[in-house]
């Protein structure tokens, strides 16, 4: 199977198409939200053809709601298959979230708790993506900002446990666990020492805004910001850890520039090399 390479890639936005068609390969892939390109034709779809012909192509998807109590779409599952179908993308990502309750759609990824209910019935979805799709599943871990208090098992032990039951891979954003610890006032070290790292297929990374409350700052997962200092050091330590793996820069909103979102990923991708030399493998930096 087609895995992306262990490089830094960024998210396409339509404004950095003709600094992307200029320049072949750079960055060594892309990502696109599925929901953007669930239509039979028209620009997006012209566009992402031609980036597709030189660089490899992530999917991630905001829309299944695999954390949800009810059924899948089906309808939703099988305009992702064509999609898939039609690009082969070397992965595809989704949220460990729900995002819709009945017939309404919340347009936001609103979390679960931990319980073996909510675990049996993400790993069902879980099968139910992989079976439709064709292809191996990436799922993201949540950027939260409440916990459940009928929640009986740690997040990492939920993302490892659908990992091992699914044969599913998992998408480690880096910015949502410092997000989640400095709302929740945990370790984010602590966090990731106990993450299934093994799973891991893919790296996120993006900014977040702060607003300062009563009890504490509050983080939110805006991506609309630089990647922050302390996700980069958490970055770098994780890297330390895997050695070099796909990594994303998100941006979502206020879209800067090409070139400065293009010097976010020559920092990433400056991580990874130097891992990749520390290892012994300098052909993969």
């Amino acid at each position: 199977m087609p895995v992306l390479p262990a490089t830094a890639g960024l998210g396409f936005k339509p404004e950095h198409f003709r600094d992307l068609a200029a320049a072949p390969g750079v960055p060594g892939f892309i990502e696109v939200h599925a929901e953007n390109y669930l239509g039979a034709g028209g620009a997006p779809h012209a566009m992402l053809t031609r980036l597709r012909q030189d660089r490899a192509l992530s999917v991630h998807g905001v829309g299944l709601s695999i954390g949800g109590a009810g059924g899948l779409d089906r309808d939703h599952l099988a305009r992702l298959r064509a999609l898939i179908d039609r690009y082969k993308p070397e992965s595809f990502s989704e949220h460990l979230a729900w995002s819709s309750h009945g017939a309404e759609w919340l347009n936001d990824l609103l979390p679960l708790p931990y319980t073996d209910e909510t675990l049996s019935a993400v790993c069902d979805h879980v099968d139910q993506v992989q079976d439709a799709l064709g292809m191996r599943l990436l799922l993201e871990n949540p950027a939260t900002y409440v916990t459940f208090a009928a929640s009986m098992l740690d997040e990492t032990d939920f993302l490892a446990e659908v990992a091992r039951r699914t044969g599913c891979g998992l998408l480690l954003d880096v910015n949502n666990v410092f997000v989640s610890a400095t709302n929740h006032r945990f370790d984010p070290r602590a966090y990731l020492a106990a993450f299934p790292l093994a799973a891991v297929g893919e790296i996120h990374l993006a900014g977040h805004d702060t607003e300062e409350l009563p009890g504490g700052p509050l983080l939110i997962d805006s991506h609309g910001r630089a990647v922050a200092d302390p996700v980069w050091t958490l970055f770098a330590e994780v890297i330390a850890r895997t050695g070099p793996l796909p990594t994303l820069i998100e941006r979502d909103n206020d879209i800067p520039a090409f070139p400065v979102l293009m010097s976010e990923v020559d920092r990433a991708q400056a991580v990874l090399s130097a891992a990749a030399i520390a290892s012994g493998r300098p052909d993969a930096a």
